[in-house]
């Protein structure tokens, strides 16, 4: 597959995960900041390649074939960012674009040999499950912030949204996964939080909130 072949596929893949449902051009489109008639042209390719299931005006879902790549690709690029935190010392908010770019590297052996090296580690630096060698995935029951009651104790166990602005934010309220976070109270006028973490008490806006992702403790 081309580079752009698979982040084709690795969009639809993301997209499908967040809204369960077969995904329309137009959020390819969107997601990828292009025109819907090059998504069209590129599902017309994937297609051909068994990789994509599509028919014009019915939306697109990943073939078996395809979720499996899709899934290497996830895999690799989460196995990089691991490295480039726990190895090089970037910082969360640093790896997504250079992960972005080795993402694409296509030894099988490299990588296999990558996942050993890091103990074979289950989540990236966002919390986000890392795919094994086979495109199997441990899952982790969490919910969002803003879904948990108030007196609820929690401990933060990734991010919905992996934006440097929002993870630079986030380090500033040295908010990180494995911090405990409990939620004091709940304004109704704009459904900002007033939240302990770490013993240390500050207000966030729901749309903070609703990029965190908890577990109840």
């Amino acid at each position: 597959m081309t580079f752009s072949e698979e982040n084709y596929l690795k969009t639809i893949y993301h997209l499908t995960t967040h809204l369960n449902t077969e995904i329309s051009t137009n959020a390819i489109a969107e997601k990828m900041e292009t025109k819907a008639s090059s998504v069209t042209d590129m599902l017309k390719k994937l297609a051909e390649k068994d990789l994509v299931n599509y028919k014009k005006y019915q939306g697109v879902s990943l073939t078996e074939n395809g979720q499996l790549a899709a899934k290497m690709i996830v895999r690799k690029h989460r196995l990089w960012e691991v490295f480039l935190v726990e190895k090089l010392d970037f910082s969360w908010d640093e790896v997504h674009d250079v992960a972005e770019q080795l993402e694409h590297i296509k030894s099988e052996k490299l990588i296999n040999k990558l996942d050993t090296f890091l103990g074979n580690p289950t989540e990236d630096p966002h919390g986000d499950p890392i795919p094994d060698a086979n495109g199997n995935i441990i899952k982790v029951e969490k919910q969002l912030l803003s879904e948990i009651g108030i007196a609820k104790k929690t401990i933060c166990v990734g991010v919905r949204d992996t934006s440097t602005e929002f993870l630079q934010y986030l380090d500033k309220q040295k908010i990180a996964l494995g911090s405990s976070i409990e939620i004091l109270s709940k304004e109704e006028f704009d459904a900002s939080l007033h939240l302990k973490v770490n013993n240390q008490e500050l207000v966030v806006s729901s749309k903070i909130a609703g990029n965190l992702y908890v577990q109840l403790i």
